[in-house]
């Protein structure tokens, strides 16, 4: 008995077969090529620090200062202007609080420190009716790990 494939069949065998190609290359892979560990704050914070911040009035600055026996590149800083109301029972109709990400560009050595400042664009807006709170955490980096042969 002789069975064949209909011509509304053959697309999904064209499909199952580019998956199972797709999972074989992608176990294949190095594991360097693969997404990396998550770090909790209390771990980042034993891996690198910030030292000297200076908030003032939308500018912030300070130095990273890695920790790690290996080098640091890619390190991004979480700067969030949390905007408060002098009357939080009758807030404002819109809240000028804001929040970026800003990528250090240079390396950081093992045992090194960086300066960084980070100027808001625009300027952070000049309102009334309460103040900004802001906050500097690191928020990811990569790690340049040696190969060994």
């Amino acid at each position: 008995m002789e069975h064949r494939l209909s011509q509304s069949h053959r697309p999904y065998r064209l499909i199952g077969y580019t998956a199972l190609w797709i999972g074989v290359f992608w176990l294949a892979m190095p594991v360097s090529v693969l997404p990396q560990n998550m770090a909790t704050r209390e771990q980042i914070a034993r891996m690198l620090a910030l030292e000297k911040v200076n908030i003032a009035n939308g500018p912030v600055s300070g130095e990273v200062v890695n920790r790690l026996p290996h080098t640091v590149r890619d390190v991004q800083l979480f700067i969030r202007y949390t905007w408060l109301w002098d009357n939080e029972t009758k807030p404002g109709s819109a809240d000028p609080g804001t929040s970026t990400y800003y990528t250090l560009a240079a390396e950081i050595p093992p045992g090194g420190r960086l300066p960084f400042t980070f100027r808001p664009s625009p300027p952070l807006p000049n309102v009334s009716g309460g103040r900004f709170e802001t906050s500097v955490a690191i928020a990811g980096f990569t790690e340049v790990i040696p190969q060994s042969r």
